[in-house]
């Protein structure tokens, strides 16, 4: 580990939301942007190297709609086979570059409470832990935003499942630290459940 670790965020926006019928999840309204350019944009304010967004359904409405820097768009072809798929394009791309990261924060285009604070926070305590996965503590289990390191690479560039990186981080139990989100958390996995957050977020 030399002194200053790298690392990357890598933004998982390949799917193609079935749940919310003909609307482009990515490219619903949020604050003054969208849910996925509200992602990059607190990815981008974080204290990581590069941000990435990993795209595969609707990229070229989405590239229409939302500013990436330049080499900042990772392709997913394989993106009907899920969320692990999209997390071993990101690794591969890292690979196949020789770009150097020592971890990885994975994070979702539909959580949009995750704010540059706690990425900030998620960084903090990787580079305090560099050997330990952080992850978010839901209810019942560990998840994304998830931070791995390097050592894990290997074991990310496999995934090509739905669950992305749960069987990682269930394998890895003894090396996990949770961070508790306090709410941020949610995810907007429907229409409805978009309304809701939305109407939330604007009272």
């Amino acid at each position: 580990m030399h002194e200053k670790p790298k690392i990357a965020i890598l933004i998982l926006a390949a799917g193609e939301s079935s749940r919310m019928g003909e609307k482009v999840k990515q490219v619903l309204p949020w604050k003054n942007t969208t849910l996925l350019g509200h992602a990059v944009t607190q990815a981008k304010a974080s204290m990581a190297d590069m941000t990435y967004t990993v795209l595969g359904a609707y990229e070229e409405i989405i590239k229409a709609e939302v500013q990436f820097e330049a080499n900042a768009i990772i392709q997913n072809s394989n993106w009907k086979d899920g969320l692990g798929s999209s997390i071993a394009a990101g690794i591969n791309y890292f690979s196949t570059k020789v770009l150097g990261y020592d971890a990885v924060l994975v994070m979702l285009a539909d959580q949009p409470l995750i704010d540059t604070n706690y990425l900030n926070k998620m960084i903090g305590n990787w580079k305090g832990n560099p050997f330990k996965i952080i992850t978010t503590q839901y209810e019942s289990r560990s998840g994304v935003p998830a931070i791995f390191g390097k050592e894990h690479f290997s074991e990310l560039q496999k995934l090509n499942k739905d669950f992305g990186a749960k069987d990682i981080i269930a394998s890895n139990e003894n090396a996990i630290f949770a961070l508790f989100p306090e709410g941020k958390e949610v995810d907007i996995d429907s229409w409805e459940a978009y309304q809701e957050l939305w109407t939330k977020s604007n009272n």
